[in-house]
């Protein structure tokens, strides 16, 4: 095939994705604004709201897990390690069920409240369009598999409109999957390009998490390696609650039943979106707002207890979700109690929480997903803050430097290693996909 056809199928792929991610992302936003508004809209008040609220998030959860279960089990949480493996030759892509059921099942799910993000089902999908039409066309195994990556990649820049950091993705994350060649990585930044533009075209080009931010003093800047000691620690502990939850739910699973934790967290969650909506959702209004309105230091607390335990638990329950969203909620939340206790103790210059915020985000996807220029790249583009590119810097690579002092991996390794464990394979060597030429 044609390096022109070539470059054509990744700009489709990526127009597609765009279209398909901005309808996802705007239908999960009404669906979980609808949710809020349930209460009035049914003139619901006392005991009769929450028990109303519960039951209606527990169904939509059961409901959302039963489709994944039903259908196509390798849709659940997050699609990003299942792609890792596609790009490995270690797992399909059944496109034909993976596109509906994390359409409406991550619809379900997240437009209920599920703590989760919406990037993991636009990243799979955008490699189940890719998948659709490399299928069509008689290309190379490494071809088509390098497309099926940048449909991945152009499905997390519908998500949070932000194509450099999602080119970084396929370079630093899926460095071990990835086949790299000239025309390969050329199709990754069309794909993200042409998804860049059309979610431009459909939901604008303001930064999805835009702040506004102060140059940092340079005597300040120590207070953002303090701030990365801490986030790495919180991640290590992150990704081993991940997988702690999705061990205890599959034995929950065997010995009862694979929708009693669905359905306890429905109804947990359902009353908390009318009493406590910041601890639900994937978050990323809440870390705009603490920016701004930066909570008590009791609360903050709270909702980083909260916000930590319902993503694992929410991650656990098998329904369609990712967990980049609830990442920056976390850090936001985390790194904002790290700059108001730090205010106790000495005078923070102007824009400090900002500050703390934008690069507490690059941090902490740093220490869970284990690739720090994504996380500065991708924090940058959300926020628009690139006047903090240093601080951002100085927290992203503390924060990786101690997830690995500590012995943490990146977690959608260890989430492809569990799939290949559980369907009785094996991890391969490392840079084996992507130097194919090495192997038999």
């Amino acid at each position: 095939m044609s390096d022109r056809t070539y470059y054509f199928l990744a700009a489709l792929i990526g127009t597609l994705t765009g279209l398909l991610g901005s309808a996802f992302h705007s239908l999960v936003d009404h669906a979980l604004a609808w949710s809020r508004q349930l209460p009035t809209a049914l003139q619901l008040s006392g005991p009769a709201l929450y028990v109303v609220m519960g039951v209606f998030s527990a169904l939509m959860f059961c409901g959302a897990v039963a489709l994944v279960r039903r259908f196509a089990p390798e849709a659940s949480g997050s699609g990003v390690q299942e792609i890792e493996g596609a790009m490995q030759g270690l797992r399909d892509i059944r496109w034909q069920r993976v596109l509906p059921v994390k359409f409406i099942g991550g619809t379900m799910a997240l437009g209920a409240g599920l703590v989760g993000g919406r990037e993991g089902p636009t990243i799979h999908m955008g490699a189940s369009i890719a998948k659709a039409i490399t299928s069509r066309f008689s290309l190379a195994a490494e071809q088509a598999r390098a497309l099926w990556g940048a449909g991945g990649a152009a499905g997390l820049t519908a998500a949070f409109n932000a194509p450099l950091a999602s080119i970084a993705f396929i370079i630093e994350e899926a460095r071990d999957a990835f086949p790299y060649r000239i025309n390969t990585y050329g199709a990754v930044i069309i794909a993200c390009g042409f998804s860049a533009l059309t979610t431009t075209a459909l939901t604008g080009a303001t930064p999805y998490m835009a702040m506004s931010a102060d140059q940092i003093p340079t005597y300040f800047l120590p207070a953002f390696v303090g701030l990365g000691l801490v986030l790495g620690v919180l991640g290590v502990l992150f990704n081993r609650t991940i997988i702690a939850g999705l061990e205890i739910a599959r034995h929950v699973g065997l010995k009862a039943s694979p929708y009693l934790i669905p359905a306890l967290l429905g109804l947990i969650i359902g009353p908390m979106l009318v009493l406590f909506p910041e601890a639900t959702g994937g978050g990323e209004s809440l870390a705009v707002a603490l920016v701004s309105n930066p909570l008590p230091i009791g609360l903050l607390g709270l909702v980083i207890l909260l916000r930590f335990f319902m993503t694992a638990a929410s991650y656990s329950t098998g329904a369609p979700a990712g967990i980049f969203a609830p990442i920056l909620a976390l850090a936001t939340t985390s790194s904002i109690l790290f700059g108001t206790l730090l205010g106790h103790v000495v005078t923070l210059p102007p824009g400090a929480m900002v500050a703390f915020a934008a690069a507490g985000m690059a941090g902490l996807f740093s220490s869970t997903v284990r690739s720090p220029l994504v996380g500065i790249v991708l924090v940058l583009e959300l926020t628009g803050t690139y006047a903090l590119a240093i601080p951002s810097l100085l927290t992203a690579i503390t924060a990786h430097l101690v997830a690995a002092g500590l012995g943490g991996k990146p977690i959608y390794e260890v989430l492809l290693a569990r799939t290949l464990r559980l369907a009785g394979q094996a991890m391969p060597e490392k840079n084996a996909a992507a130097h194919p030429e090495k192997q038999d």
